[in-house]
């Protein structure tokens, strides 16, 4: 039976805060089919794994500095682990320029034809050039993308495709992630001293691309006009305050759902291609409503608008003004009835296992 290798360029658990870290601790806790994880040590170990840690030493150090080949102590690792006559699914995360030394590894040592790379991108363009793509794709097995409208892009985009492609979309913790009762909702508002309000949250980095001052431009208009309303902002700060927002900084992750579930709007103004959006799944099995950029993986995950209000030309300011005040002005509730098992932990692990499953087939 094949054995399957993880290689990730952070310490698995992750200490900081990362999507696909998340979901892959998350996996491994349950009933997961990774065997091995190559990476930096963490400070703590997931028992159900053999780990073998990328550790450098000096004679290492000066090989990758005077090659200029900084994978060496992955391969290092690697070399630890794999047999000529056993089988491997190797996985790889977001981490293209491992490919081709990892190719030229496998191959050197006799085992590529006993090898399947998986990589799993979670950005939404095509990340190399037409042609200069033409290696990474022959040198990988099958590539995991976020959504199908990512796998279009790449489709619409290369002349030259070698490679089978798949689709995982993320998945969150839904036993935490959940909507309350409007008695609950009423009472998470009051503890914050937002009764009467409605609550409108963005939720990110603080990045130029995650619109958050494009964002208060408008909500300066929308407030000005709509005096019972707060926005708040977690992830960011600004040095002048701003009528009518609330700016709550970074938020421990064990206190983010009920800030979503106080709220009744999320706002997701993304002024770049997402890959898939997991505040957006956190807002959205919390009760919000969500209006976001019809962007990259966006309308995938709001299916193109019955989940959800999509903003078309995203980076026009009046359409997020008329989208705002279309959902202040509805009369009947908003709610959205999102499917149980859609976007969950469970549905994500469910996802990689019949991924693996289908390499370990082919490999028979």
């Amino acid at each position: 039976m094949p054995k399957v290798i993880l290689i990730s360029q952070f310490p698995l658990p992750y200490a900081h805060i990362g999507s696909w870290t998340v979901m892959y601790y998350n996996y491994l806790k349950a009933n997961h089919q990774i065997d091995y994880i190559i990476c930096k040590e963490p400070k703590s170990r997931i028992d159900t794994v053999k780990y073998e840690f990328v550790s450098p030493n000096t004679i290492l150090k000066i090989k990758q500095k005077f090659f200029k080949q900084p994978y060496l102590a992955y391969f290092d690792a690697l070399k630890k682990i794999v047999k000529k006559n056993q089988k491997y699914i190797i996985q790889v995360v977001d981490n293209f320029g491992i490919i081709k030394p990892l190719q030229e590894f496998l191959m050197q040592n006799g085992l590529r034809q006993n090898s399947q790379i998986q990589f799993f991108y979670h950005g939404f363009p095509p990340f190399y050039e037409n042609f200069g793509g033409r290696y990474f794709f022959e040198s990988i097995d099958e590539m995991v993308l976020l959504t199908h409208d990512s796998y279009k892009a790449h489709k619409d985009y290369y002349t030259v495709l070698p490679t089978r492609f798949s689709v995982l979309h993320n998945g969150i913790d839904t036993s935490k992630f959940k909507k309350v009762t409007s008695e609950q909702k009423q009472i998470l508002k009051e503890e914050a001293d937002l009764q009467d309000k409605k609550v409108f949250i963005w939720c990110s980095k603080d990045l130029p691309k995650k619109g958050l001052d494009f964002i208060l431009d408008v909500w300066k208009k929308i407030h000005l006009h709509h005096k019972n309303t707060v926005l708040l902002v977690v992830g960011a700060t600004r040095s002048s305050p701003v009528d009518g927002v609330r700016f709550l900084g970074k938020i421990p992750n064990q206190e983010l759902p009920k800030l979503y579930q106080m709220a009744d709007c999320y706002l997701f103004p993304s002024l770049c291609h997402e890959g898939f959006g997991l505040a957006l799944l956190e807002a959205l099995h919390s009760g919000c409503y969500c209006i976001a950029s019809a962007l990259g993986g966006i309308p995938e995950v709001l299916h193109y608008g019955k989940l959800g209000k999509l903003v078309i030309n995203p980076h026009f300011q009046q359409e997020w003004e008329a989208a705002i005040l279309e959902f202040l002005n509805q009369k009947e509730d908003t709610a959205i009835v999102i499917p149980n098992f859609l976007y969950t932990t469970q549905s994500w692990n469910s996802g990689m296992n019949a991924i693996i499953d289908n390499a370990k087939k082919r490999m028979q």
